[in-house]
């Protein structure tokens, strides 16, 4: 079967998913160990019968609706290509908005810790695959992050991809959200925490079918963990610290008031790729 035939037989296999052609282009180059540059260049190049097994195998779990990061084992995330597992929730662009967030922010206190001879220290709650603190890790070089997850296997999945991104600015260790961090305080505090309501039905499509619930959903109305980190940072954030996090699109006000109720200051909320609110964040004053 040449490459452009495996590609149109997988897209017809794959019609009426979310993305049948990507889906086909990237599980093929995977497949192939090759760009899809080169799958545009050399449509006429014949696949093995082992490749042709792989292939037709990978376009089969996608039929059954597994995500394609979990398929290929990757995902690219940011600057970074991170490795996925089952266990961790899968890297969205939508979450690059809270990176750039807490980056404008960082910047301008790096310049005042600077000052002062400190390092700038954040801290990624939940962190999963570790997307969120390797990619301030790697824009922030002097700073030390820490990113914490309940799950051994997430952790160690966030320290494999730190050292495969040749990251060492940044550590990682088991903590039901604040309990392993003791008495530290950070500049920053980051998360992506679960935030779907336990009985929405979202949850009944696409990926997150596949992704597991403990990263999903926190209560009735998707915000009993954000309740829970709010009540509990202003300990571990240092004098004006940020703290910041993505929510669901219809959840900004409650986060707003929810932050502002605790004491935060200069509340404010940024919109995602598609316009929606999704990234919220509060100042420690």
């Amino acid at each position: 079967m040449r490459i452009d035939a495996a590609l149109a037989w997988a897209t017809q296999q794959l019609e009426g998913g979310e993305s049948p052609s990507v889906d086909a282009k990237v599980l093929l180059a995977h497949v192939l160990d090759t760009s899809q540059t080169y799958l545009f260049t050399w449509p006429d190049k014949t696949l093995s019968e082992d490749a042709k097994t792989q292939f037709e195998q990978a376009i089969a779990r996608r039929q059954t609706g597994e995500p394609v990061a979990y398929i290929i084992g990757k995902r690219d995330f940011w600057t970074l290509s991170l490795q996925t597992s089952v266990h961790t929730l899968i890297p969205r662009p939508d979450t690059e908005v809270l990176v750039e967030t807490v980056l404008n922010w960082a910047r301008q206190r790096q310049a005042q810790v600077n000052k002062n001879d400190d390092v700038l220290t954040l801290c990624d709650l939940g962190t999963g695959t570790g997307a969120i603190a390797l990619a301030l890790a790697s824009e922030l070089p002097t700073s030390r992050v820490t990113g914490v997850d309940f799950l051994e296997q997430a952790v160690q999945l966030a320290g494999q991809n730190a050292k495969a991104n040749h990251i060492t600015n940044a550590h990682f260790l088991q903590s039901d959200w604040f309990s392993s961090l003791d008495n530290q305080r950070f500049d920053a505090i980051v998360s992506n925490p679960p935030y779907i309501e336990d009985s929405s039905p979202y949850l009944l499509e696409g990926d997150v079918r596949f992704e597991p619930s403990s990263a999903l959903t926190s209560g009735e109305d998707g915000l009993e963990d954000i309740r829970h980190i709010i009540a509990l940072a202003p300990k571990y954030l240092k004098e004006a610290g940020l703290l910041a996090f993505e929510h669901g699109f219809d959840q900004a006000a409650p986060v707003q008031a929810l932050l502002q109720q605790a004491g935060f200051e200069q509340v404010s909320t940024a919109k995602d790729y598609g316009g929606n609110d999704r990234v919220t964040w509060g100042v420690l004053c």
